[in-house]
Order: structure tokens, then sequence, then C-alpha cells
């Protein structure tokens, strides 16, 4: 199989939903949940970033916590609700990619020196395709 038809061979995207809906001012704080389905369906859309350090198709998992947890996966993204603090999941899942190249999208410094520690790569917010 090639690394298209089989995602465990894909590039790991692991994005912070929080933190990359947070970055846009846009009232996202009134409809939490629907913020995350936005961004679901844009990166469904138009996947990773485009000039990225991992030539895509990604395999994307978009982790989700607080009010935005219970959004459902579509193809294409996995939607990781986190049962506490979303960052400790998105690190546990750079940890559990083991040596497969890992492109996590953040802005925040503390959960970008977490994840790097673990081989990971980072991106912020603004890398990812507009809506």
């Amino acid at each position: 199989m090639n690394a298209e038809a089989e995602p465990s061979r894909r590039p790991l995207l692991v994005v912070d939903g929080a933190n990359v809906v947070g970055s846009v001012p846009d009232g996202w704080w009134r409809d939490r949940r629907g913020a995350a389905e936005r961004l679901r369906d844009r990166l469904a859309a138009h996947g990773g970033p485009a000039d990225g350090p991992f030539p895509g198709p990604y395999e994307i998992v978009l982790v989700v916590e607080g009010r935005a947890r219970g959004v459902g996966s579509v193809p294409g993204v996995r939607v990781e609700d986190a049962p506490g603090s979303g960052d400790d999941l998105i690190a546990e899942l750079a940890r559990g990619a083991r040596g497969r190249p890992c492109l996590v999208i953040t802005a925040d410094r503390e959960l970008r020196r977490r994840v790097e520690e673990t081989g990971a790569h980072c991106a912020g917010p603004r890398s990812l395709p507009d809506g």
C-alpha cells in the first residue's frame, strides 16, 4: 500500500483546536463547538499546510477540549476529545508517533517545547490554509 492509501504511513498532523480557533477573534467564544466544527471542515477540505516540513497528504487529528467536545470526525479528519488538558493529549499523540513524521499546529510556546522534545515539528495557526 502507498502512504496515500494507508493513513498510518502518512505524516501525522495534530491540530490544537482551542489554540487555532482562538487565534482569530471572530466570535468563536459564543459557540466553541461550532467554531471547532468549522475548523474540522476546513481541514477536511484543504488538508494541512501546503508548505509544511513534510509532503502531504497528512493523517489529520484535531484535538478539542472543554465546550468543543463532542465534535464528530469526518472523512480525512479524526477528532479527539481531550478528557482533560488538550495540551496533554497533543503531547501524548506526538510521543506516540514513534519516529513517524509529526507536525503539531499551535502557537502555545510551552506546548511547542513539549512536542519538540518528542521530535515533532511545530507550525503556527497561520500555516493552515484559509477556509
